[in-house]
Parts: structure tokens; sequence; C-alpha cells
């Protein structure tokens, strides 16, 4: 690949390595590549395992792994793109933004506006790299219509989404970049820092929504600590 070129990148997906999440790694790739994504960004909640997983078997698909993350910190969640390590948790938006540009990778809000999904605030957004303005998961569209207003008022990069929970649902909504030379992850956060990016696809179904989010409830059900019992 040589030149400027238009590609499809999908910036936010989790794999089973997410507590609230189905599929295997090999089963998102798959249908990534079946997709026609050229790139995806596997950011799994506060863990690398997935994405790790992902660099090592990429060689047997058409599409490039984007290491990253999905991380909690104290003012709502993070996208760090281009990180290869567990990230910390608990921290200020601010320092984890700094943790992640220390490490090479690109600071990205998913979901902003959106407190219940613990989207980060728009006194905060102007710190990061970009911001996710449209979220396949955002069935009403009004967060997404205020995300993409904030974007273009202040300039920054807006970047589409599946965040997929469900390997059918990857690239559902992804990013389109402009990318000059030969693609590499690099290129790819070099496009998204540019400005060189579009969101493009459309909302998840409302019962796959409903599906995924019934197999979280299960799994926060499931491995929600007990209270200690006593026998009398």
């Amino acid at each position: 690949m040589s030149g400027e070129t238009t590609l499809r990148f999908d910036p936010h997906v989790h794999t089973a390595a997410s507590h609230d999440a189905r599929g295997s790694v090999a089963d998102v790739l798959r249908q990534a590549d079946e997709r026609g994504l050229a790139a995806i960004g596997i950011t799994d909640h506060d863990t690398v395992d997935g994405a790790q997983r992902a660099l090592d078997i990429q060689h047997r698909y058409d599409v490039l792994v984007v290491p990253g993350v999905e991380i909690s910190t104290a003012d709502g969640h993070l996208l760090g793109l281009g990180v290869s390590e567990h990230p910390p948790v608990g921290q200020s938006l601010v320092a984890t933004v700094e943790w992640v540009r220390d490490r090479g990778g690109i600071a990205v809000v998913p979901h902003p506006f959106q407190r219940s999904r613990h989207g980060v605030g728009k006194s905060l957004l102007a710190d990061c790299d970009g911001v996710e303005v449209f979220n396949a998961w955002a069935v009403t569209g009004i967060q997404n219509r205020r995300a993409a207003a904030f974007a273009n008022r202040v300039g920054q990069p807006g970047l589409g989404a599946s965040d997929a929970h469900r390997p059918e649902t990857v690239g559902t909504a992804a990013t389109e970049l402009r990318i000059d030379g030969p693609l590499t992850v690099q290129r790819v956060l070099d496009a998204v820092v540019a400005g060189r990016c579009r969101a493009v696809g459309r909302s998840i179904r409302l019962s796959t929504s409903l599906r995924t989010y019934a197999t979280a409830l299960t799994q926060f059900i499931r491995h929600r600590p007990r209270a200690n019992s006593t026998t009398r």
C-alpha cells in the first residue's frame, strides 16, 4: 500500500477478555476481516490480554491489529490506542492521558456525555487526542450528535466505532482514515491525530443491544463478590 489510501478502522472492540463481552479473539479478527476492515483496535476493559493475543495471531487475517485498552479512570472511560501494557486504573483522566502518551499511544474518549456508560464530561475532552463521535450503541443518537457538535466546535478529531461486545457487531460503525504510505500502527495513530478521519456506519440493532446487556448482567451476577455467611 503506497500513496494516500482511504480505509476503515474500528478503534473500539472488545473480546472475551472483557468481563462484559463474548467472543474469542480469533472470532473478532475473522469478523473484522470479513467486514473488510483494514485495521481494528482491541480495547478490552483495563487489560491488554485480548490485544496481546490478537497481535500473536494477526498474521492469519488480512487486518492490522492496533493494540489498546479501555481504561477506567476517576473521570470516566478512556481508550488508549497503540499501547501494550496493562494500565493504571482509577487515576485522573489527565494522568491517564499522560500515561498513554508516554507509551507512544493516543488517548481517545469513548461515548462522551453518556454518564451511565462512564462517559467523560465536556470539561475534560479537550485534553485528549480524539473523541468518539459515533458509538454504535447510542441507540437514540442524541449523545452521538452532542459529541460530534463538540468535536466540530473545538477542532477535535472525531472517530466512529462499533464498541463491539460480540463478534457479529464488529465494524457496524467505524472510522474512515486517509493513510499516507504502507499501513502500520503508527500511521493509523498519526492519521487520527492529524484529523484525517471521519465516522461512518450505523447503530446496532435494539435486539442485539438487549442480548449484549443481558450477557453483561449475567457476567456481573456471576462474578460479584458474595457476602460471607456464618452458620449458627
